[in-house]
């Protein structure tokens, strides 16, 4: 996964770097610190804007190469182009990142993914770049756990959301299971 930026490319690695930096190298600690810095929006998402200068170019450069980012990172099942409107100056796209987190403990074992809404507001000479995650999206494998695969117990899929207000740093008090699946993508 890399982030861009002003034509920058951040590495999931240095991305991870600047985390720990950030927010402590422990994931319980971590999560907190983040946790007490960010608060959900209105919906209940989590939601990032920041603001990018882009020097002289305008509104028709800057979507040009933005729909291009857009069709070269939204290339697969998972993450489509919601809206490209190239009058207005506006690209919405939801992504996928799959397997942020994972736990494979007890009876059954969980794979959480997320899409992140991404939106972009264009204008000559800056874009608006607007993240939004509204849920995790939960592959959970009744039976895959260590205490199914010692047994022989063969997994079955269940596809489950769950709403972020309702996870950990934002909800104290949870399944201490769950808790630990979403420490580490809470970075």
């Amino acid at each position: 996964m890399a982030v861009c930026a002003s034509a920058q490319i951040m590495r999931a690695e240095e991305l991870e770097e600047y985390a720990v930096e950030k927010y402590g190298d422990k994931w319980t600690e971590a999560a907190e610190n983040l946790g007490a810095g960010i608060s959900l929006d209105k919906n209940n998402s989590l939601t990032y804007t920041q603001v990018i200068d882009c020097g002289e170019q305008t509104k028709d450069q800057l979507y040009v190469a933005l729909n291009y980012w857009f069709t070269a990172t939204f290339n697969d099942a998972d993450a489509v182009i919601q809206l490209n409107d190239k009058e207005s100056g506006v690209i919405i796209g939801k992504g996928f990142i799959g397997g942020i987190a994972a736990h494979a403990g007890g009876m059954n074992s969980y794979v959480i993914s997320i899409h992140p809404i991404i939106r972009v507001d264009i204008k000559d000479g800056k874009i608006r770049v607007t993240y939004t995650v509204q849920n995790y999206d939960v592959s959970k494998y009744i039976g895959g756990g260590i205490m199914g695969a010692i047994g022989g117990t063969q997994p079955t899929k269940s596809v489950e959301m769950w709403a972020i207000e309702k996870c950990f740093p934002f909800q104290k008090k949870m399944n201490i299971r769950l808790k630990k699946v979403l420490l580490k993508h809470l970075l």
